[in-house]
């Protein structure tokens, strides 16, 4: 076993430590995990269906045959246990055999299992964020895989940059970028890249289509990496030489200045509302308020939007090793949309720009 895989074992043991002293605290007896993402944070198993039942002493992890032989490869330390069907009378059979009276639950559980769960004779109690809450704080190995996939989504973008120019169709550049991040690495593409230019650039989530990038067109580029598992999300606005653009300079400016300020504002103890209104005050004294509708930010990790949440009605205590984006903009409907988004991790004394790519306003010819 090497060094690493090492680490590894050590910070499952930590994560599933602090479930268990959740459990105690919230006086049940069990707590049962249905999300995809959560299982694969406290277990390390990559595949699509399984689930896990965690008591104060025993830990089962519950799949079909068909992750067999990959659950014994990827999930060590747990009673692994292979389900013949009916995942509930699995369940059932595990609770008499720990004598589980109360279990706990995510309440993001389907209501059908909630519904069939419910008359197992069980008393069940939801709970909301408790492993999500866990997953804010990043341990060292997740930083470095974070790190991994900014560094090859960053690679992929300066691959295909030159690509970027007049006559190029938007989905011709997406197609492009996908394949260079596989190339780089990536074993999946976090998100469908997006590629908005001229008008379509105003929608924040357009998808690439068979649009030409003409003169004058502001090109909004949002993509990103991937690396064992954890994502990266960065955006960067181009702007294609021609007449009539000093009004898109302009928005450029005023979201370049938002995202400095945004990160300006980061160390542990800011309240997340407090980095989100240092962008949108720099937008909204600009005359632009209204133009900038979305959070400020997200947290990334093992889902590309996952918790802490960077948003005016969010009051979240920012800590240290959370990792998260910083992405202002502007759409203005008709002309067109600027947004610059970067990762940040935050250390204990501010914090670190994770992306690396320039940020000053670039006018290809």
């Amino acid at each position: 076993m090497t060094k690493e895989s090492l680490n590894l074992g050590d910070n499952y043991s930590s994560r599933l430590t602090k479930v268990r002293d959740s459990i105690k605290r919230k006086g049940i007896d069990g707590f049962l995990v249905t999300d995809v993402h959560n299982v694969r944070y406290l277990t390390g198993f990559s595949g699509s269906s399984g689930l896990i039942l965690i008591t104060r002493k025993e830990t089962f992890f519950v799949t079909d045959f068909r992750y067999k032989e990959q659950a014994e490869k990827e999930v060590k330390g747990w009673d692994i246990i292979i389900g013949k069907g009916d995942m509930i009378k699995t369940i059932k059979g595990l609770s008499k055999k720990t004598a589980i009276k109360k279990l706990g639950f995510e309440s993001s559980m389907a209501y059908e299992v909630f519904r069939r769960l419910s008359n197992i004779g069980l008393s069940l109690n939801a709970f909301e964020g408790l492993i999500e809450r866990l997953r804010e704080i990043k341990d060292v190995i997740e930083i470095n895989s974070i790190r991994e996939a900014v560094g090859r989504a960053e690679t992929a973008f300066l691959e295909v940059k030159p690509y970027m120019k007049h006559g190029v169709r938007e989905r011709a550049i997406a197609l492009r970028l996908e394949e260079r991040l596989k190339k780089n690495g990536c074993r999946q593409i976090p998100f469908d890249v997006i590629v908005a230019s001229g008008p379509n650039s105003a929608m924040p989530h357009a998808k690439p289509t068979e649009r030409k990038l003409n003169k004058s067109d502001l090109i909004i580029i949002d993509w990103g990496g991937e690396a064992d598992g954890y994502f990266s999300d960065m955006t960067r606005t181009l702007l294609i030489g021609g007449d009539n653009v000093s009004k898109k300079k302009e928005i450029y400016q005023i979201v370049l200045k938002a995202n400095k300020s945004a990160i300006l504002k980061i160390l542990p103890g800011v309240k997340s509302k407090d980095i989100d209104f240092s962008a949108r005050e720099v937008i909204k004294r600009a005359g632009y308020g209204e133009f900038f509708g979305h959070g400020t930010g997200h947290g990334i990790g093992i889902q590309v939007h996952e918790l802490p949440r960077i948003t005016w009605n969010k009051r979240e205590v920012i800590k240290k090793d959370m990792v998260f984006t910083i992405e202002p903009g502007i759409y203005v409907p008709g002309l067109g949309g600027v947004r610059i988004e970067d990762m940040i991790i935050v250390k204990s004394n501010g914090h670190e720009v994770m992306t690396t790519l320039p940020k000053e306003l670039e006018i290809i010819k």
